[in-house]
């Protein structure tokens, strides 16, 4: 008996099919920078129309001319790379922290009862509350900058983290148990896998904090980086220049925000949430 084979228009049993890619820009794509056209218009008009004087917010053309002559300056590439050592030595230390803390404090009903109030004590502190502190102990070198990004990251990773320790299917974990697996183990092969998609997710979150309180250091106790760069600007009265940098940093926040959602759809690319957006 000869066996049919599936047509062109159908699948065979068992087979997913991935999603068709859309041809073209899509239409998601094109809003984004519609809008993007659409608030630098508006920005340009503004001062233009008399709206508001343009000595306190120059028009859009005047900032992008000056922060195109921004990246040709040397100064202004240290002042970025002093940025980003400081954002990303306070992330990592950060993220090492709460992951170490997150599962040793997760694995245990007794330090997670324990540690509950004080963990909600002190993770609504702001992280500027801490500046005259980091002054006393460091000044104005990096490692303020450094104990302000920790801090302030610190509990959007680790939250995270116990979130997910608690997440963990606990017919799966005793199961693991019972086939003789150890404490190590478990944590590895059943624990890990669980709280992986709440890791990233604080990482993710960690990454944008941290780089707002590098900002906010350099701005307010002096640290070298972009944010001193942008306080002497303001207070020597290159406003378009202010603006630049301003503008800038948020071009550093967009890349950012890319950079990790790629790590995290890497990263998780095993998970059903990742795989869904590909697979129908």
């Amino acid at each position: 008996m000869r066996l049919k084979t599936p047509t062109s228009g159908g699948a065979a049993p068992g087979v997913e099919r991935r999603r068709r890619k859309p041809s073209g820009i899509p239409t998601r794509q094109l809003l984004g920078v519609a809008g993007i056209i659409g608030f630098l218009v508006t920005w340009e008009l503004i001062p233009r129309l008399g709206l508001i004087d343009q000595r306190y917010l120059p028009p859009a053309s005047e900032v992008i001319a000056a922060l195109a002559v921004d990246f040709g300056l040397t100064a202004f590439w240290v002042s970025v790379g002093e940025t980003m050592k400081a954002w990303f030595f306070g992330l990592v230390i950060a993220v090492a922290l709460a992951v170490l803390a997150g599962f040793i404090i997760g694995s245990s009903d007794f330090l997670r009862k324990a540690t509950n109030s004080t963990v909600e004590f002190l993770r609504p502190i702001p992280s500027v509350a801490l500046i005259p502190l980091a002054v006393l102990l460091f000044g104005v070198k990096i490692e303020s900058s450094l104990m302000l990004i920790t801090y302030a990251a610190f509990w959007q990773v680790l939250i995270q983290v116990l979130y997910g320790v608690a997440d963990v299917d606990m017919v799966a974990n005793n199961t693991a148990k019972t086939y003789g697996l150890g404490r190590m183990a478990r944590i590895r092969y059943v624990v890990f896998p669980t709280a992986l998609p709440y890791l990233m997710t604080g990482v993710r979150l960690a990454a944008t904090v941290a780089l707002v309180l590098a900002i906010t250091a350099e701005l307010v106790i002096g640290s070298p980086g972009l944010g001193r760069e942008i306080a002497l600007a303001q207070s020597g009265g290159a406003i378009s220049g202010m603006y630049a940098l301003v503008l800038a940093t948020g071009l550093i926040g967009v890349l950012i925000n890319v950079l990790m959602r790629f790590i995290e759809k890497k990263t998780l690319s095993w998970h059903p949430s990742v795989r869904s957006e590909v697979i129908v």
